[in-house]
């Protein structure tokens, strides 16, 4: 597994060194809901091109748990299909509950608009770890330069 974390970690980090000038950085916040246990989320995210159809995806995601504290880190990289408001992508998930992280990945896809200087999503993600869960979020990106 660190094995896997580590080629994961060079790909990202080799993948947002090229910049791209047809794109733009995003930043963005997100609320949604995990099918599997029974929980709402708040969160936030950040886009930052690294070609025209790739984008380096980093996000955060706080779970309104009822007992202890339940947060999710993801490093994805998101694929656009041009022409189309569709994107799909994966990466590397952690979760950390009351101290114990569980590493694993997770696959997603979803919708999103590109109009103006905001931009409305929804996205469904599967999180793959021990046990696998499946969430929908609901999120607005802003254009920051």
């Amino acid at each position: 597994m660190r094995r896997i974390l580590m080629a994961l970690v060079l790909l990202l980090s080799a993948a947002g060194v090229s910049r791209a000038v047809a794109q733009r950085s995003h930043f963005g916040v997100h609320g949604g809901y995990n099918f599997d246990s029974d929980d709402w989320l708040i969160g936030a995210q950040l886009h930052m091109p690294v070609s025209r159809s790739i984008e380096f995806y980093p996000s955060f995601d706080y779970y309104l748990v009822n007992a202890g504290s339940l947060v999710g880190f993801n490093a994805d990289l998101k694929f656009r299909s041009l022409g189309t408001p569709l994107y799909f992508g994966g990466g590397l998930n952690i979760l950390r509950a009351s101290g114990n992280s569980d590493t694993g990945f997770d696959l997603f896809g979803g919708f999103e608009t590109r109009y103006g200087r905001t931009h409305p999503y929804v996205e469904g993600r599967g999180l793959f770890h021990g046990n696998s869960s499946l969430q929908l979020l609901f999120g607005l990106n802003v254009t920051l330069y």
